[in-house]
């Protein structure tokens, strides 16, 4: 038996989670007709309601925000309907959910944009990165530069979707901020060569996520809104020039908001925590609520951090997959099951519930 703070209950805003582990979102590409959440998912979700926190998948929160063929979407009545079928199960077993909110930008496929439409982003340059369309990965789309009249319509989106969540009977929310998509697109000068109100200098690229993080405060009160940040993570295709200085900015910006937590992906995501130089421990001193680290965490590591008081929460992600039960799994040190790659997108019930539990 491990005795540790990863194991102690945590009170984030106005709820408190059992334990200080929490699930981070995981894309499985199962939703169903209308891209409502698939049949499995209240089970698949409340099989892994041990965790102190679940962030549910990315979300699209527009037909023009999603990137991947069967993901879920949270724009429609039924699928608001759908997710409510999650949320029930999830809180019926103890547990609490946010919903994570997606906007992928670029990273799309014409055949899944209104009307055949190219994608959007900060600037029409083409991403270096795949997409899983038609049931095969293909390279993304040329993009077209989204219009200064567009934004405040992809920021009500988001309102509008966060709204959605709630009505759905998620605890809260998370802003999809990280990883190469449309947010980090605009903060990320790789992606982002705008020469108005929304590019060029820090404070420029940092413009919409800011305004996205604050409609949806405004919206849904910021005790119920978290952010995902990568600032270093090349995923997707994605880089900068001045990460620190970028998401230095960024935090104190969305710590002035009073956001509940602050999720980051430490280094690149899923690979190398020690990609670039970065200083996250500065970043960390810049948000005055809840720090969730993420990205290749041990239980030992896991422990130093939230010792050292440079952590409150740990997120982790894949393991969740093939261990329903992950937090008991860590507390009594027992082995970890790997899942099977061949069923992690888009298969149905297996190698998605049918893991089972300890004995």
């Amino acid at each position: 038996m491990t005795a540790s703070k990863l194991f102690e209950p945590y009170t984030l805003g106005d709820i408190t989670l059992s334990n200080r582990v929490v699930m981070a979102p995981l894309t499985r590409n199962r939703a169903g007709k209308g891209f409502v959440p698939s049949e499995f998912a209240a089970e698949y979700y409340s099989q892994r309601a041990g965790a102190g926190l679940i962030i549910a998948e990315a979300t699209q929160i527009s037909q023009q925000g999603q990137g991947y063929q069967d993901t879920p979407g949270i724009y429609t009545q039924a699928q608001i309907d759908g997710w409510r079928e999650v949320t029930d199960a999830v809180h019926a077993k103890g547990g609490r959910i946010f919903l994570q909110l997606w906007h992928v930008g670029r990273i799309s496929h014409v055949d899944l944009q209104p009307q055949g439409g190219a994608p959007v982003a900060p600037s029409a340059i083409r991403a270096e990165a795949k997409t899983y369309v038609n049931n095969t990965f293909v390279d993304v789309s040329e993009p077209r530069a989204l219009e200064l009249d567009e934004l405040p319509g992809i920021i009500n989106d988001f309102r509008q979707a966060a709204a959605n969540a709630i009505a759905a009977g998620f605890d809260g929310v998370e802003i999809h901020g990280a990883n190469g998509y449309l947010l980090d697109q605009f903060a990320k000068d790789g992606a982002n060569v705008r020469t108005d109100a929304y590019g060029g200098s820090i404070e420029n690229r940092a413009r919409l996520m800011l305004e996205v993080a604050e409609a949806i405060v405004n919206e849904i009160g910021a005790e119920r809104t978290g952010i995902r940040i990568s600032p270093v993570s090349p995923a997707n295709g994605v880089s900068t020039g001045d990460p620190q200085a970028q998401f230095n900015y960024i935090v104190e910006k969305l710590s002035d908001l009073n956001l509940v937590y602050l999720h980051v992906v430490e280094g690149a995501t899923g690979g190398p925590r020690d990609v670039a130089p970065f200083d996250f421990d500065a970043l960390r001193s810049k948000f005055k609520n809840t720090y969730m680290a993420n990205n290749g965490y041990t239980l030992e590591m896991a422990n130093e951090h939230l010792d050292a008081g440079t952590a409150d929460l740990i997120a982790f992600g894949r393991p969740f997959i093939g261990n329903p039960d992950l937090v008991e799994r860590l507390r009594t040190g027992a082995e970890l099951v790997n899942f099977n790659p061949a069923t992690l997108y888009g298969q149905g019930a297996e190698g998605y519930i049918d893991y089972p539990p300890m004995d």
